[in-house]
Parts: structure tokens; sequence; C-alpha cells
């Protein structure tokens, strides 16, 4: 039986968002407001009266487009909203945010807010992108312990659809997390942490949005560390068997499979007291515009991915780079896609992938991007894909599609196999899993369900694809 939500928190709003520290500090809190922020990508932005995702597949003309500019301003939006959702950047693929109700940006919501020295745990405004956070942590001697090789995302969107980098030891970006802050549909406060309202907790830190609105998050982060980063280019058929060997020598390893050619590219980041190196512009600009071209050709002329596929050897050569670890995690992604991802056991991962790029490569399908092959720790949340109660790593297995492209062929062909190996979807990933199928996924799912209707008896912070996908009818 899950617990009761905490009672509101009685207090006054917290003042504006905060801004970078000026020195270091136990426990030092910032009171500067930070400067707005311009050009960010969540949709919202702009005087056009729709809203779409990064991709572009997902869109939508919702009722009204809202940026609170504080903690007060967005309680007061979220109490009188008939139907609100919650836009972090606009980075999820599945359609988590469209809604005919109103779209609420958490982007005034960005910034630190205090840290601990001795502790190494940090306090963020949930709005916080995560390439704001990087540097910011780094300004007070932390870092976050892992990263995804994207960061547009925001620090709520992030830990709601429990994305993740790669690392058998390291779970999550949601596994960082201590404590939280959460907005009710009531306009309420409750505050929440492992050591507090621990149900509340781990079912509010991967909730999809579908319990409040999470507005400020602590983070248990590690000193600033550098990274050294190598990259090359290996057969499929020689890693899969070498597989466990890999992921145990290196603290983060991960492989982008190209099917038609069964060739991978090997990435590997491991701690170093190493100087940074210079020069890593050009190559990622070069990447990026060969990867374009390779999607522009392939889109044009039906079939050619196979033969780009194979000779993908001659462009790439192994590199090898050093830096701080925000600035090595993520990857530039300037070319679009739509993506579908999986987490599936980590005893059987390898052979699912195996399973995936022979289905591909034998299919008619048109495509050129990469499979992705990821490794993440367990963790306890209720609705996270890593979710165990032993333990169990999983695998993470992502398939992409050119967002010129249909993507529906390619994922019609992986996702049954996908599924058929046990596989979790990644929530702001497309996927075709609904309610009938989560309470096998999912042993917390029904106390989630119960805690929703608790918080939430009216739904005001569901929208089509969430009553879906929890089986829950419009009243």
């Amino acid at each position: 039986m899950s617990e009761k939500p905490s009672q509101p928190v009685d207090e006054p709003m917290h003042p504006q968002p905060l801004a970078a520290p000026r020195k270091r500090g136990v426990l030092s809190r910032h009171f500067t407001p930070p400067a707005p922020r311009t050009g960010l990508d969540d949709g919202l932005h702009g005087a056009q009266p729709a809203w779409q995702n990064w991709s572009g597949e997902q869109r939508v003309h919702p009722s009204a487009k809202w940026s609170p500019q504080n903690e007060d301003e967005l309680r007061q939006r979220v109490r009188d909203a008939a139907s609100v959702r919650v836009v972090g950047a606009g980075h999820s693929f599945s359609p988590l945010v469209p809604t005919s109700g109103a779209i609420l940006s958490l982007d005034h919501l960005s910034g630190l807010i205090s840290h601990d020295e001795q502790t190494q745990q940090a306090r963020l405004w949930a709005g916080t992108r995560l390439f704001d956070a990087g540097p910011l942590l780094y300004g007070v001697g932390q870092a976050m312990p892992n990263l995804g090789d994207i960061d547009r995302q925001s620090l709520a969107g992030a830990l709601s659809t429990a994305t993740h980098g790669t690392g058998i030891t390291l779970p999550c970006i949601a596994g960082s997390a201590t404590a939280l802050r959460l907005v009710t549909a009531q306009g309420d406060v409750l505050e929440c942490s492992r050591d507090r309202d621990g149900d509340l907790f781990r079912a509010a830190a991967v909730s999809l949005g579908a319990l409040g609105v999470i507005t400020q998050v602590t983070l248990q982060n590690m000193p600033s560390f550098r990274l050294r980063e190598r990259v090359q280019l290996l057969p499929l058929d020689q890693l899969l068997p070498e597989m466990d060997e890999w992921v145990r020598q290196h603290r983060h390893f991960e492989l982008l499979v190209f099917p038609f050619s069964r060739l991978a590219l090997v990435k590997t980041l491991d701690l170093t007291e190493q100087p940074p190196t210079t020069g890593e512009t050009q190559g990622a600009d070069s990447a990026d515009a060969m990867l374009r071209l390779s999607c522009e050709l392939n889109r044009w002329l039906p079939g050619l991915g196979r033969q780009l596929q194979t000779l993908i050897g001659r462009f790439i050569r192994p590199t090898e780079r050093v830096n701080w670890s925000h600035k090595i995690f993520a990857s530039a992604r300037n070319v679009r896609f739509n993506e579908m991802e999986y987490q599936v056991p980590l005893a059987t991962g390898a052979s699912c992938l195996d399973e995936v790029c022979r289905a591909v490569s034998k299919s008619k399908v048109n495509v050129f991007f990469p499979m992705e092959f990821r490794f993440v720790a367990a963790d306890d949340y209720w609705l996270s894909p890593f979710q165990s109660a032993l333990g169990e790593a999983r695998c993470s297995i992502s398939v992409h599609q050119y967002h010129k492209q249909d993507y529906r062929p390619l994922f019609a062909v992986a996702e049954p196999i996908l599924r058929r190996y046990g596989g979790r979807p990644h929530w702001g990933k497309l996927h075709t899993v609904d309610g009938a199928d989560l309470h096998n996924l999912y042993p917390d799912l029904t106390r989630f369900l119960r805690l929703r209707s608790e918080l939430d008896p009216r739904g005001k912070f569901l929208n089509p694809h969430l009553r879906q996908l929890f089986g829950i009818a419009k009243s």
C-alpha cells in the first residue's frame, strides 16, 4: 500500500529562478535572476499558435501556451487550468505533450538554487536545460555522474521520462535525484525525497508529467571530472561475443550499429587526469554534414543506404579526445530524426540486438541511420524502464529514422522483436505499448495509478496519449 502524499508545503512561493554562483561555499544560495534565454527549441516560442516537437512529428494547436515567470505564476496557472501538459524541451518523440488544453513551459524556472560542497549535492530549478546544468555545476566544482548523448532536454523532462546515458554501473539521470518539489493539480506544493514520503518520490521522479509539475530537483553529484573518449569502427560479429568484457572494462560503453554492413562504431569513455584536448568542433561538424548528406541521398535513391553503410569504413577513423565530462557526454544532433527505444534484460541484450539487425537487413526498409546500443544500471522508480527489485541492469536498443522519411516501416520490423525480448519502452520515444501491456511490465503500476488518482482525480495532467497508456477513460 502506498504512503499518503505529503501535506502541501505551507509557505510563500520561492523567489525568481536563480543564476549561477559567484563563488563556492557550503550550502551557498544564489539570488541573482538569470538573463532571459532566447532561441530555445521547446516549440512554445514565437507567435505561431501551434506547437511541435523537435522532430516535427508531434504537432498540436493547444488552447493556450504559457511560460510562467516564476513558481507563483506557475501555481496559479495550474490551479486555474482545466487541462494542462508541461513541456521541457520538446525533445520527446512520443505524444507526451500534445493536448487540446494548455501547454506550459518551464524555461523561466531555470538555474542553480543552492549547493553543498561537502555532500556534493545541488538544488536546481527543474526547467534548467542539461546543457546549462553542466556549466552551472562545473562553476561550483560539481558534475552529474552521467548524461546522455543529447543535452537539449530540461532537467524535469529528463527525470520524467527516465532519460539516460550509458554505463552498466550508472543509472538513468533520475537515479541521481535525491529530492524534488512538485506542484499538484490544486496548485499546492509537495516536497518529497528518498527519506521523506519515499513512495511519492519513487512515483514522481519518473512519472511522465502525470502527477504534477516538478519545479525543483536536488541532485547527488560528484566532484568535476574529465573523461577520455575513444571511438573506433569494428565488426559487429567480433563485438557480440566480447560484449561483457567491453562493458566491464569501461565506465561508459556504447555502440552505433550499421545493420546492413554489420559494422559498429564503438565509443568508450573513461575517467582520466589528462588535460583537455583541442580541435574537436571541426570533426563534429564534418560528421554531422556526412550524416545529413547520406540521409538525403538515401531518401532520394531508395536502397542506397545499404551501399553507403558498406562504405562507412572509408570515412571513419579512430579518434581520441579528453575534456570535462559535461563537454564530452553530448554530441551535436543537428540532423533530425524520429526514434524508438526499448530497454531489454541484460542477459539477452546482445542477442536481441543481433536479431533486430538481421531483421532490418533482410527487410526492404530504406534507412541509413545507425542503431544505438547502451547499458543502464537498475533503479527503484515505479515507472522507470530500469526498475528492478533484484538490481539487474538493462540494455538499451534505439532505432532511428531520418525525420523526412516514414519511420513506421522500420519500427514495425524492430518493435515486435524488442517486445518479445521483454523490452520496456523509453517513455520519450515512439512505441505502441498500451494499458494492457503495462501491468505485465511494471509491477508497481497499480500503486502508481492509485496515487495519480489521489493527486489528480479530475485528470488535469492527462492527455489522450496518457489516457490510452494508462487505460483511463475520459470522464
